[in-house]
């Protein structure tokens, strides 16, 4: 016995029919057909796009990837440090930077080490080069003696090539949403 369907307009064309089935969405086959083929241009068109960013994110450039994982990692030591500046330990309205205690040039490898970078605000880091003194002073009081000893002691380097780039860029910014969503930030 066959379920008394009621009339509905076909998805495809609009006009009204009344279904054989529960599970038919259009009139007849070439509506049928027709929403057949554009879902398949649909999927044609998806993969395209899809090789299209693949392509486009082979091109970018080393340099590029490691700005772009820079960037992630500031923000989340933005947020992660919701208390003063590391250095003059004061809360103003003014803009904070993530300021490194060894910075990039001198220690690249050091660059994402989340110890060596802390809030800072920005007449600190800019104006009075990062405030040094004050930073070590404030920087054993927040991570100890011992992880301070171990970023001013000497490093290996590290090879940072597009893949691992791309992971701290990812696991960054996966951390900064994170903080985002608990703290009700939008």
């Amino acid at each position: 016995m066959r379920p008394n369907l009621k009339e509905r307009p076909c998805k495809w064309c609009k006009t009204p029919y009344t279904p054989r089935t529960g599970l038919q969405s259009v009139c007849g086959i070439t509506c049928a057909l027709a929403q057949s083929k554009a879902k398949s241009a649909a999927v044609a068109q998806k993969e395209a796009d899809r090789r299209h960013r693949e392509r486009k994110l082979a091109l970018k450039p080393r340099a590029k990837w490691l700005q772009e994982a820079q960037q992630a990692v500031n923000a989340w030591v933005r947020l992660r440090d919701s208390g003063p500046c590391i250095s003059c330990q004061r809360h103003h309205d003014g803009q904070y930077h993530a300021g490194h205690y060894r910075s990039v040039g001198a220690m690249p490898s050091l660059r994402f080490n989340t110890w060596n970078i802390h809030k800072q605000c920005s007449a600190c880091n800019n104006h009075l080069s990062g405030a040094l003194i004050d930073y070590r002073v404030n920087l054993i009081h927040k991570i100890g003696q011992a992880r301070v000893d171990w970023l001013e002691g000497p490093q290996e380097t590290k090879s940072m090539d597009i893949w691992y780039l791309r992971r701290i860029k990812s696991v960054f910014a996966k951390r900064a949403r994170h903080i985002t969503r608990l703290r009700g930030i939008t």
